[in-house]
């Protein structure tokens, strides 16, 4: 991108976004083509009133809205609001600034009568930063409230020349369904590191089969930038690489809300301080974290019977420490008051918390991380958290039940946990589209058990890497595959279940256990 090695290897998040702020100045980007929809302030995007103003005190004819009738909108995605009972976000994008962005919703695909205008967020690569050449992404948000839970609605996104509700255009609606207002059985899928190609395609054919409630990702959604390290010396950063994942995307996430965690290689220096400018441009997220300004990737929803938690592994990664320490601590202290809470609410039986970088995993690659171990598992442990799904290393891997570092109890496939008395069962999915890793142990999965006594490690701490010898590796499957979850709620005292899956891209299982706790 801008920032010569040298400097970025000591550099952090921010230092690199304040370098190419000057490096790439507002007169630069005017001169190569600014926008109209959002005004373009050191490096950073800006949106609503205030960009609406700039731009047109400024206004550039290249860019100025085209005939909205030749337009049409792509990679819808859907994100859960605060509430998924009554929240929902619908975000797409345009390729050209067009005039008017709206969405219609209803019950029924013959009645759309209800229009909402909707948010344009555009982000701007100037020329030099990265590969893509002088680059301007125009994303647009509808956030739509009291909606009514458990309820199916039909939704079109248009703007001004193009009406969904037109009879040529119906084939361009999509639904979506909001969570139900009381307990009920549902699944949900994850996984993490998709990135663009055929893999991702196959992972998500098979996704959109499991009919999901929602799927999780967690972390490395696109690789913009495929350095991963939160650099800004990348120099084949490509901002486009988000038009082709959000096209590919949208066969899932245009009816399932696809919530997504920021990994490391969705730090992008050129749009914020922290990296995420570019992100926040994307996506819409419920927004209910402890600090939406440098964490906005950090929140919390509650879909039935199930909490699940995000976080942002960057503020506590030593082997990638660009972010580390962005938040000071507020990001653990939430994220014990949002454990607290949810174990002491009478309506939540499971906590499922997903974020990138691993707790436990022995990949050749990045293997696991202390910064993880030392911040979150103590409160994993402490709370009986129910299952942790992470990304970062590309392959699948499954521990035991693990409660204070160790193994507390064997899981073999097919087997079921109890993490109230027990502990914590850790899943690593990072198998969905990109290159894959390696083990050091051989592949051990469903109809084809390997077991080892122990498997040779390492993990990732403040003063370096550290070699550990693990008992507590069970399934690894070296191949293309996600998560499913089905979450089948019981009677008070009775054990209501989580049965995950271990799916790989041929659509055989690689891995089945149980997570059983009695239901409130």
């Amino acid at each position: 991108m801008g920032v010569p090695e040298r400097l970025a290897d000591r550099m952090s998040m921010a230092e690199q976004h304040e370098y190419l702020r000057t490096r790439f100045s507002r007169r630069t980007m005017i001169r190569g083509g600014a926008v109209t929809l959002g005004a373009v302030t050191g490096g950073a995007f800006v949106t609503g009133a205030t960009a609406q103003a700039a731009a047109r005190t400024r206004p550039l004819s290249h860019t100025e809205p085209v005939d909205g009738a030749l337009v049409a909108p792509f990679g819808r995605h859907l994100a859960y609001g605060g509430d998924p009972r009554t929240e929902m976000t619908v975000s797409w994008q345009v390729p050209v600034a067009v005039r008017k962005p709206f969405i219609r919703i209803g019950a029924h695909p013959w009645d759309l009568s209800r229009k909402i205008e909707a948010e344009v967020r555009t982000l701007h690569t100037p020329a030099g930063v990265g590969a893509s050449g002088d680059h301007t992404q125009y994303y647009v948000h509808a956030e739509l409230t009291r909606l009514k839970p458990g309820r199916t609605y039909y939704y079109g996104v248009g703007h001004t020349g193009f009406d969904p509700a037109a009879p040529h255009l119906l084939g361009t609606l999509g639904t979506f369904t909001t969570a139900p207002a009381h307990k009920a059985p549902f699944t949900f899928t994850a996984f993490g590191d998709q990135g663009v190609s055929y893999h991702a395609l196959a992972n998500d054919s098979l996704i959109l089969g499991q009919n999901p409630a929602f799927h999780l990702h967690a972390g490395d959604i696109a690789y913009g930038d495929p350095a991963g390290q939160g650099k800004t010396s990348d120099s084949v950063f490509d901002a486009r690489t988000w038009d082709q994942f959000l096209a590919q995307t949208e066969s899932v996430s245009k009816s399932v809300p696809w919530m997504v965690s920021y990994g490391n290689h969705d730090m992008e220096a050129w749009y914020s301080p922290n990296g995420y400018g570019g992100e926040e441009a994307r996506w819409n997220l419920p927004g209910n974290g402890p600090d939406k300004k440098n964490l906005p990737g950090v929140y919390s929803f509650v879909h039935g019977n199930t909490a699940v938690i995000s976080l942002d592994p960057n503020d506590v990664s030593f082997e990638i420490p660009a972010n580390l320490g962005i938040s000071g601590g507020t990001q653990t202290r939430w994220l014990e008051a949002r454990l607290r809470a949810f174990r002491a609410s009478k309506d939540i039986d499971f906590v499922v918390v997903f974020f990138h970088h691993c707790a436990y995993c022995t990949s050749t690659a990045h293997a696991s991380e202390g910064g993880v171990r030392q911040e979150w598992v103590p409160l994993f442990d402490e709370y009986r958290v129910d299952l942790v799904i992470n990304g970062h290393n590309h392959q699948y891997e499954r521990t035991d039940v693990i409660r204070g570092g160790a193994v507390a109890k064997k899981l073999p496939i097919g087997g079921t946990a109890y993490p109230e008395t027990e502990g914590v069962v850790y899943v690593t999915a990072g198998a969905a589209g990109r290159s894959l890793y390696a083990f050091s142990a051989p592949d051990s999965y469903e109809g084809h058990e390997n077991e080892a006594e122990s498997v040779a490690s390492f993990v990732n701490l403040k003063d370096g890497r550290k070699d550990e010898t693990v008992t507590w590796s069970r399934v690894r499957y070296l191949n293309y595959s996600f998560l499913r979850v089905d979450v089948a709620p019981a009677p008070r005292g009775h054990y209501t279940t989580l049965k995950v899956q271990g799916i790989a891209e041929t659509g055989d299982r690689i891995d089945h256990f149980t997570v059983a706790r009695r239901a409130k």
